[in-house]
């Protein structure tokens, strides 16, 4: 299965990552592409089902997403693997991080193997040109797709399925980054009993960026099912129920605006952000290396908006936009949430390319709510204006099997608790 490229490339055209269902495709690739995508006399998954991996654990009668806690049980038992060991700062609260393996494939276009086919199906037709990421790593050229293997692979049990989406900093970048499994028909997902290779598809939108092996551009995050659960909605709160959270601590800290889900509505007031109310990415830059934090000079990559005195933005067709929300946030400990796309029905753009928030985020001292959510914004085919205050996104809750004993902003990789207006970390504001 084909999908649509993000866009035309401009221009012409540690772990090994590991595969354990070849396919007929597989007898034509190349020695080096063999050598980086399959083990040597390795045997990824044992013999016993994923289910008897939990037996005696503790995650029979918890149910939601998995915390930190479950995740390190996770990797104890087997169920999440890795070709190198995998590093602490890669568990936060809610999701893990996942790494580049040591090679990259330029592709012609973004694809989804489909139902019966593998990933290395499809890169043996498809990929044009083999980049190695180990070193120096190597610069992935805006505009093209690639498909990068990762260090971690899955031996899900039926309980278990997983779902993946860009890092904050990733999205901030504008770097369009989604998950691809064996037999996936959609992005971003792992379904419940997958085991196998994971792979990353990375098209960066406005800056060529350097990766190396090990950076980290995605998170994935697990769910616990149990039988009377049949779908992801199965785990979200209701209006009703978010209105009654609100109630006993606050979720934003203005007026809550519901609507399957909680709305979210666009900062543009200079009296709200400061003379500042947005940043614009430029089109010819320097690539960004993805592992420098603080290494850049924002005016080298980034334009002010200033705000004006009518509240307004007019967003223009293929710019690329870092926007804040007027509400403060909080999200609780046994809560995760999301952002979904916004519905084409309400204006012609994209908002939110990395959409999660991690238990914890916005918690503040005093209780209020303490982080503004940073929108990550594209406009489509026509010029589209946005007014302060409008409704530009919805977050919805999801609940965590228990509350992560460190929350988002405790642990030493939290760059956004506390968030106004913020470009990502590797940018220096003054």
């Amino acid at each position: 299965m084909w999908t649509e490229a993000p866009e035309a490339c401009d221009g012409a055209p540690r772990g090994a990552a590991i595969f354990y269902n070849p396919g007929k495709f597989i007898s034509k690739l190349g020695p080096t592409m063999k050598a980086a995508l399959l083990p040597k006399q390795t045997k990824l998954f044992p013999d016993a089902g994923g289910e008897n991996l939990l037996a005696g654990g503790d995650l029979s009668t918890k149910f939601g997403l998995l915390p930190r806690e479950k995740i390190h049980f996770l990797l104890r038992q087997g169920i999440i693997k890795s070709t190198t060991p995998i590093e602490d700062g890669q568990i936060q609260p809610a999701s893990l991080d996942l790494r580049l393996g040591p090679r990259a494939f330029r592709v012609r276009a973004s694809f989804l193997p489909g139902k019966g086919k593998t990933v290395l199906d499809q890169l043996a037709i498809l990929k044009s040109a083999e980049i190695g990421l180990e070193g120096d790593g190597a610069i992935l050229e805006r505009g093209c797709v690639y498909v990068v293997p990762l260090l971690e692979h899955l031996n899900l049990p039926e309980s278990i399925s997983a779902v993946a989406n860009p890092k904050s900093s990733t999205g901030r970048l504008d770097i369009f980054t989604r998950l691809i499994t064996d037999g996936s028909e959609v992005f971003d997902q792992a379904v419940r009993g997958y085991k196998g290779q994971l792979y990353a598809e990375i098209s960066p939108r406005s800056f060529s960026v350097r990766v190396h092996k090990g950076s980290r551009l995605n998170q994935i995050r697990f769910r616990h099912w149990n039988a009377e659960q049949f779908d992801v909605t199965d785990f979200g709160l209701d209006d009703r129920d978010l209105r009654q959270r609100h109630e006993e601590k606050r979720l934003v800290d203005g007026g809550l605006h519901l609507r399957h889900g909680l709305m979210l509505r666009i900062a543009l007031d200079g009296d709200a952000l400061g003379p500042v109310i947005g940043y614009r990415a430029q089109k010819h830059t320097d690539p960004i290396d993805i592992d420098r934090i603080g290494a850049y000079a924002y005016k080298d990559f980034w334009d002010p908006i200033a705000a004006r005195p009518d509240k307004r933005l007019i967003l223009d067709p293929g710019e690329f936009y870092i926007l804040a929300s007027h509400e403060k946030l909080h999200i609780p400990p046994d809560l995760a949430a999301e952002m979904i796309p916004i519905d084409p029905s309400m204006g012609e753009f994209r908002v939110h390319y990395a959409g999660f928030f991690d238990p914890g985020f916005g918690f503040s001292p005093d209780g209020v709510p303490g982080a503004r959510g940073v929108l990550e914004v594209r406009s489509h085919e026509v010029p589209f204006i946005l007014e302060d205050g409008q409704v530009i996104g919805r977050l919805m809750f999801e609940k965590m099997a228990e509350a992560p004993q460190v929350l988002y902003g405790q642990a030493g990789s939290s760059n956004y608790q506390g968030q106004g207006l913020k470009l990502s970390k590797h940018f220096k504001m003054s």
